[in-house]
């Protein structure tokens, strides 16, 4: 029983060690401002300790082993929790400006939608506008997801139709300096930051229907018109914080899909965790289990008729792209 209790015990110990040390590393290799080799010694000074400890478990001098490495590993927290979002920087230019929001009765005033037109993923027009709406005629709700990666991932963005037609699209995203890029690893040490865009369709999905050519699917949402204006409003509030106060994106705790379910959480009744939230490609299925998607048709059959990039690229990013996408695609019906 001794035996099984210490080999438990060091299984355990090892386990830590070993996550604590990749942790470690790739935090250090990430975040530390210095040149290439520098990073390198350092992450890799740390690795080679981690290393030694866990050959250190099975010795005699364990225990100084995990004192030993338990201080470093201090070390490296200490220092990491000394990292704040920066609030200025060389940003790319469509992730440069923060959207803000004010209501002041019905009206909506939103400062920086961004309205650019894309000819491709480098070569676009830039415009920022300050835009009202009248929240008493917001009518609609509507999911895009844009798959980039294969089906298990895609881009999420939320669009809030309006009864004169007119359409506002939402979009988490990282806010990335200028010539960066998105990383699923690097963006899970701190860094890039976030940032929320409010944003013509023609912009924010037609760059990803046209410029980018990705694979855009479109569902309509069922919600009541109170319950499309307090998740409008918690989009609004969120980007004003955001705006006040930046905040780190993170690949798998704080992207464009957990950010918007944390929304909804805020005043929904109950929105379990479900695995498809990381694994967000598969979001249209757990949305459809939970009754907010048609239910007279599969989700496969939703996915089919709301695929937009190819009518999209027919068309073109023309100025009823909002109403051209949306030809053949149902509205919500329930059983």
């Amino acid at each position: 029983m001794f035996r099984l209790i210490k080999g438990i015990v060091i299984a355990t110990a090892i386990l830590a060690v070993a996550l604590a040390t990749a942790w470690a590393a790739l935090a250090l290799w990430y975040r530390l401002p210095f040149g290439t080799v520098p990073r390198g010694l350092l992450a890799g000074g740390f690795a080679f300790l981690g290393v030694t400890v866990i050959a250190g478990l099975f010795r005699r001098r364990a225990a100084r082993a995990l004192t030993t490495f338990t201080l470093a590993l201090a070390a490296v927290i200490l220092w990491w929790s000394t990292l704040t979002p920066p609030d200025a920087r060389n940003w790319a230019p469509d992730v440069a400006r923060q959207v803000t929001g004010q209501i002041e009765g019905d009206t909506l005033t939103l400062t920086d939608v961004r309205n650019f037109a894309w000819q491709s993923p480098e070569d676009f027009s830039e415009s920022w506008e300050t835009r009202s709406y009248d929240l008493t005629t917001l009518d609609t709700v509507d999911l895009f997801m844009s798959y980039w990666a294969g089906p298990q991932m895609a881009h999420m963005i939320v669009s809030f139709g309006f009864k004169n037609g007119e359409h506002i699209a939402w979009s988490v995203e990282v806010r990335r300096q200028l010539g960066g890029g998105f990383s699923p690893i690097a963006d899970l040490f701190k860094s890039n930051t976030l940032v929320i865009l409010a944003a013509d369709e023609r912009d924010v999905v037609g760059t990803r229907t046209n410029a980018r050519g990705e694979n855009v699917q479109l569902f309509r949402i069922d919600v009541s018109p109170e319950t499309a204006r307090t998740l409008l409003m918690q989009y609004v509030d969120a980007a004003n914080s955001l705006a006040a106060r930046p905040q780190w994106y993170n690949s798998l705790t704080t992207n464009c899909t957990t950010v918007v379910m944390t929304m909804i959480r805020a005043f929904a009744d109950e929105v379990p965790l479900d695995w498809r939230v990381l694994a967000n490609g598969y979001l249209p299925d757990y949305a459809w289990e939970r009754g907010v998607l048609d239910q007279t048709r599969t989700v496969e059959k939703l996915r089919a008729l709301g695929s937009i990039t190819a009518i999209a690229q027919a068309h073109g990013v023309t100025p009823d792209y909002s109403q051209m996408i949306r030809q053949g695609i149902p509205a919500f019906v329930s059983n």
